[in-house]
């Protein structure tokens, strides 16, 4: 920045001191010339007409008016000189030395005396072409305005070039400032500090929004890398856990089988062996079966089919042979509800309410599990509540998360794969919605989620009279 204002400003100062040297002082020195030779005309105009004493008389009272040396050559017999008192002899000399080398009409040279110029001319007169006139005197005020404004002219663009200087490097050092902090900046972002920010102090609107835009930048990708970490802190669990997973049933399977081999092993052993085998291998194909069901959830694979069907007959339907595992165990299944009508994927939800109504019994040992519809505003939620035992509140956060168990050995007695409620939340969300979960530790629990009310039903549906919701219950 401060190489391209010295060149700008340096290029400019130039073509003024050009300028002023040559062209302006050229002129001046042609004006001067004429200047002399129009004096050294009225001169000799002067002088023609008069006697020898009056021309001495005419020529002194010149000389001292106007300060100058006048000396005049072929007017007459002898040469005609007159010197103001102001004009020393050194001064006279150095005329007289100046003058002997000069070809008329010349303008000879400049003298400063006490600070006054002298203006030196050797002319001959436009009409008397023997005549030779030497004439020193101050130059007119015209010729000192053009030097006064010369060396003025010189002294200014040498300020303007000093300022200019200074002033680039003032503004350099306000904009490389910040960009040195923003570089510093950058060069944090590739080691890995993310958590500093740039204070761009500059009042440039230019570099604050590049301030801006770095800090958003270094927040971005902060939010992304804490992000990819969490990513593969659950891959690495994720692995942890399928490996643990797949290989119990396999050694399972395996020992089982090794075991089968034996020819002394009673047959009722053998079928036995045989259904522990079986029901291991199983196992591994509803793990994998919600492996790929996560994955095709994840990936957007199987894509949701909406349509607008009844919630309370979809319920009435996973119930219906859950009834009975419910009963075995002394419980009370509650799922009566007036119609309501949804628009999303029947099948996906069936799945979801199988899950969290399954659990509810899984986890229950006495009292109740109901699902309750209700409306909210333009949409319907539904609740599975149960009163088991419930679940800390350490646990609620991961839940969700895949093989995340609560209970780790009740959950593998009862042949859960641990990615139920991974996959419920997957569903739900595809819905875009979300599931939420409310429970105290021996109280009971409560999930919940809600879907989108159904504008309008099918005309081949007959027309169903709905009844107002029950109120809400406490879990």
């Amino acid at each position: 920045m401060v190489l391209t204002f010295l060149l700008f400003v340096g290029s400019a100062v130039l073509s003024v001191a050009v300028y002023t040297l040559f062209v302006l002082r050229t002129d001046a020195e042609r004006a001067s010339i004429r200047y002399v030779q129009q004096q050294a005309d009225r001169l000799v105009q002067r002088l023609e007409p008069l006697s020898s004493a009056d021309r001495a008389v005419f020529l002194y009272q010149y000389a001292t008016e106007n300060e100058a040396f006048v000396r005049i050559d072929g007017l007459s017999a002898e040469p005609l000189t007159a010197v103001s008192p102001a004009v020393t002899s050194g001064l006279q000399a150095q005329i007289a030395r100046k003058v002997v080398t000069s070809a008329p009409p010349t303008l000879v040279d400049l003298y400063e005396r006490d600070a006054q110029t002298l203006l030196v001319g050797v002319v001959t007169p436009s009409r008397h072409a023997s005549v030779i006139v030497t004439l020193a005197q101050p130059p007119p005020a015209l010729y000192l305005l053009v030097k006064r404004m010369e060396y003025s002219l010189l002294i200014g663009m040498f300020m303007a070039l000093i300022l200019a200087l200074l002033g680039s490097w003032l503004a350099a050092s306000k904009v490389t400032r910040p960009l040195q902090a923003i570089r510093r900046r950058a060069e944090d972002i590739i080691g890995g500090q993310y958590n500093t920010r740039i204070q761009a102090t500059t009042q440039a609107a230019e570099i604050q929004d590049l301030a801006k835009y770095l800090n958003l930048m270094a927040s971005a990708y902060r939010e992304k890398i804490e992000e990819l970490q969490g990513m593969t802190r659950v891959q690495n669990e994720f692995i942890g856990n399928i490996s643990h997973e797949v290989r119990n049933p396999l050694f399972a399977v395996g020992g089982y089988l090794e075991a089968m081999l034996s020819p002394s092993l009673p047959d009722e052993m053998r079928l036995r062996y045989a259904q522990k085998g079986l029901g291991n291998l199983q196992r591994l194909n509803a793990l994998f079966s919600d492996l790929i069901e996560i994955a095709r959830l994840e990936y957007r694979e199987d894509i949701m089919r909406p349509e607008q069907f009844d919630l309370q007959e979809v319920i009435e339907e996973v119930c219906e042979p859950l009834h009975v595992k419910a009963r075995d165990k002394g419980l009370i299944l509650e799922v009566e509800n007036p119609p309501h009508w949804v628009s999303a994927d029947r099948n996906r939800i069936r799945q979801v309410l199988t899950n969290l109504i399954e659990n509810g019994i899984n986890y229950t040992e006495k009292g109740t599990v109901r699902c309750r519809l209700r409306q909210v505003q333009q949409r319907i939620r539904v609740e599975v509540i149960d009163s088991g035992k419930g679940i800390a509140e350490e646990h609620l956060p991961r839940i969700f998360e895949r093989f995340y168990r609560v209970d780790p050995d009740r959950s593998r007695k009862g042949g859960g794969t641990g990615l139920g409620l991974s996959i419920v939340k997957q569903i739900v969300q595809a819905h875009d919605s979300d599931i939420f979960v409310d429970s105290t530790l021996g109280s009971g629990t409560r999930f919940w989620f809600e879907l989108a009310e159904a504008s309008e039903r099918e005309s081949s549906v007959p027309n169903v009279v709905r009844q107002p919701a029950e109120p809400s219950e406490s879990t």
